[in-house]
């Protein structure tokens, strides 16, 4: 028996990478093998287990065979004749597909401490099982399929596109992607399930140049396929003056891109990206203005959010900045009345950190334009102050000022009792609301 790193943990470690995930497989054994030394079985669809004490995960060397079309239509061998080679040859990425053996594997297959603590030591490209030239295409920084296999399982073009993000200086191979194209062509793409699709995507948002995932995805076909609505914004037109980059597929990847420079969470990426979707929609005749785009986006990134399961959180605020965006962008020039209604309808008294994420959307899209890149965003600013003031206006403060109002009335005044203070069953949650309403108008105003 003899157990390997494989995958991504070799790869990163071999690009300087922090290793995080490391994954093991055991050539020549068999799961009873494992299990006598103190493995956990934990595989379902084949033989995975963890070791005793790293708790890594450890997989028999297998072969696949497509069964059915989709991700799920696989029949799995492993046996301990499967040799390592063959195990290497089902992988996606020849990056992918590089080995390194655990040094000073005992008998009983416990890692070595000194290699559990410090993978880099044993890296030396001399010791490294290499059959499909991954340390080649590292080099030389390319993503290429490892076998026409690669064909067999339509995730793999989610998981190309991915890698493009986290490794935005590698290029897909010219076969790659004509095999690509062609898994499209043929309906792969159209089995994948939504739960797989978002977690791929969610992963790729994350990573420091998301627009390359989609790209990638573009180029091969498969965005039209998955995500229609983002893929019929390229050849859009919008106004030059506030659209130096004109496209609005442009537009939106550099919107993507500048949430991924300002470090924003998974929340406001999706936002950035499903803000302009309305686009796409707009007649043509009235091109390359966007009237009333706003509330096609929101409804079309609702059906996004649905086919796609989007969690909670990302679909409530994408709605918010998708609706909203184009008064944020404005409100430098509204009056503190017209604040308060921005802010009320963003919701931003009840979720006051939501709303901050709101307007580091809309940062991002100012700031997602050609020549804009380092341009100030003011309104941002502006808003989350006059928020802090219209804070400080409370339901009692409004009582308060209606008792003292009450008080000055005269004593017939149906409104009030024998000693001229309001009864309470007079006072209506409608006129505790306008109130609040008036108050925090009058507190803004004099912050502004």
């Amino acid at each position: 028996m003899q157990i390997y790193m494989v995958g991504g943990a070799v790869r990163d470690a071999l690009l300087g990478l922090p290793v995080k995930d490391r994954d093991w497989v055991a050539v020549g054994a068999t799961p009873q093998q494992l299990v006598d030394m103190g493995y956990l079985p934990v595989g379902k669809d084949f033989p995975v287990f963890l070791h005793p004490t790293t708790k890594d995960e450890v997989a028999l060397a297998r072969q696949e065979r497509k069964t059915a079309p989709g991700y799920h239509g696989f029949a799995f061998h492993a046996a301990p004749d499967v040799t390592l080679e063959q195990d290497l040859s089902r992988r996606d990425l020849t990056i992918n597909s590089i080995a390194v053996q655990a040094i000073n594997t005992p008998a009983t297959c416990q890692f070595d401490d000194k290699f559990d603590e410090n993978i880099s030591f044993s890296l030396d490209r001399n010791h490294l099982v290499d059959p499909y030239g991954g340390l080649r295409d590292l080099d030389a920084k390319v993503l290429r399929h490892v076998s026409p296999a690669f064909a067999e399982d339509p995730v793999r073009i989610l998981r190309l596109a991915r890698f493009a993000a986290r490794f935005s200086d590698f290029t897909v191979a010219p076969e790659t992607l004509t095999l690509m194209r062609q898994m499209v062509q043929n309906g792969e793409v159209d089995a994948l399930v939504s739960e797989r699709v978002w977690q791929e995507i969610a992963t790729g948002l994350m990573y420091d140049k998301p627009s390359r995932m989609f790209e990638v995805l573009r180029d091969c076909g498969a965005l039209q396929r998955l995500l229609p609505e983002l893929d019929r914004l390229w050849g859009v037109p919008q106004r030059a003056e506030y659209h130096p980059e004109i496209d609005t597929g442009v537009h939106a990847m550099m919107v993507l891109d500048m949430s991924a420079r300002l470090d924003c969470n998974l929340a406001i990426r999706y936002a950035c990206l499903c803000h302009d979707f309305g686009k796409g929609t707009t007649p043509a005749d009235v091109l390359p203005r966007h009237i009333g785009h706003e509330d096609r986006s929101v409804k079309l990134l609702r059906e996004v959010s649905a086919r796609l399961r989007v969690p909670t959180e990302c679909k409530e605020l994408a709605e918010v900045v998708a609706r909203e965006h184009g008064n944020i962008h404005r409100s430098g020039e509204f009056s503190a009345a017209a604040i308060v209604r921005l802010l009320e309808g963003c919701d931003a008294f009840r979720k006051p950190a939501r709303f901050a994420e709101v307007l580091l959307a809309c940062e991002c899209d100012a700031r997602g334009r050609l020549g804009f890149e380092d341009a100030a965003y003011p309104q941002r600013q502006r808003l989350q102050q006059s928020l802090q003031v219209a804070q400080t206006v409370t339901a009692e403060n409004a009582i308060y000022s209606i008792a003292i109002q009450a008080i000055n009335t005269p004593a017939n005044s149906e409104n009030t009792s024998k000693n001229g203070v309001i009864e309470a069953k007079t006072i209506s949650g409608k006129q505790i609301g306008e109130l609040i309403h008036a108050s925090r108008v009058k507190a803004v105003g004099k912050s502004l």
